[in-house]
């Protein structure tokens, strides 16, 4: 955690805001610590005050049902789990048995396992798979960006009324904005962006918390 993951924040302004949040336990500081040893990849990795963000919103939803498109090496997913009750579930979504290995690890440790789904394979084919039903309290995408929007319309008809879709990476270090940016992942980011402001079935707020993190609520 030497360096922030929010692009817009010091190394200073990080710390205090981390002094000040809730605190994080061994197993986040362990998980943290294996997940960096990876190198670079390990910007995969969401930041921490996210995930204290995001175990609080969980429980202020009151999910009992939330699904995660992307979990890596576990950090989100047992954000997530540990906002959930005793009796939720969380669906996880990975291709990597390499990757989700280590979570399940962690989830162990952390005594959360029981809450967790695991299923390997692309992510679009495991939420088509789903009963087309409302069923989830909450969503978390991050993964491929060009799956974005695939993941994105597959979620929205199986979200509660009053639901939450957190979608990660939106900003992409600020390249979103940034005419001259035209790889892959920035052009799907903002054509993702477009479509999530353009739909009328739900309210969104795109905020620089980490490198952008947008909050969607089915009407």
């Amino acid at each position: 955690m030497a360096e922030p993951k929010s692009f817009h924040l010091s190394s200073e302004i990080h710390t205090y805001l981390m002094e000040h949040s809730s605190p994080i336990d061994d197993v986040q500081r362990d998980l943290i610590a294996e997940t960096q040893s990876l190198g670079g990849i390990s910007m995969m990795q969401i930041a921490p005050e996210q995930g204290v963000l995001m175990t609080m919103l969980t429980r202020l939803v009151r999910a009992r049902d939330a699904v995660e498109i992307g979990t890596f090496t576990g950090y989100s997913s047992l954000a997530i789990a540990r906002g959930l009750p005793v009796d939720g579930t969380l669906l996880c979504c990975d291709v990597s048995d390499e990757w989700t290995s280590m979570a399940r690890r962690y989830w162990e440790r952390a005594g959360v396992t029981d809450r967790i789904r695991l299923e390997i394979g692309p992510a679009a084919q495991t939420l088509a798979a789903l009963p087309p039903t409302e069923q989830f309290d909450l969503a978390f995408i991050d993964a491929d960006k060009p799956g974005y929007i695939a993941y994105y319309e597959e979620l929205v008809p199986r979200l509660r009324p009053g639901g939450v879709i957190l979608v990660d990476n939106v900003l992409w270090s600020g390249a979103v904005a940034d005419p001259a940016a035209q790889d892959d992942n920035v052009v799907a980011l903002r054509a993702f962006n477009d479509h999530v402001r353009a739909d009328d079935r739900v309210d969104t707020v795109m905020l620089a918390i980490s490198d952008g993190l947008t909050f969607i609520t089915r009407r």
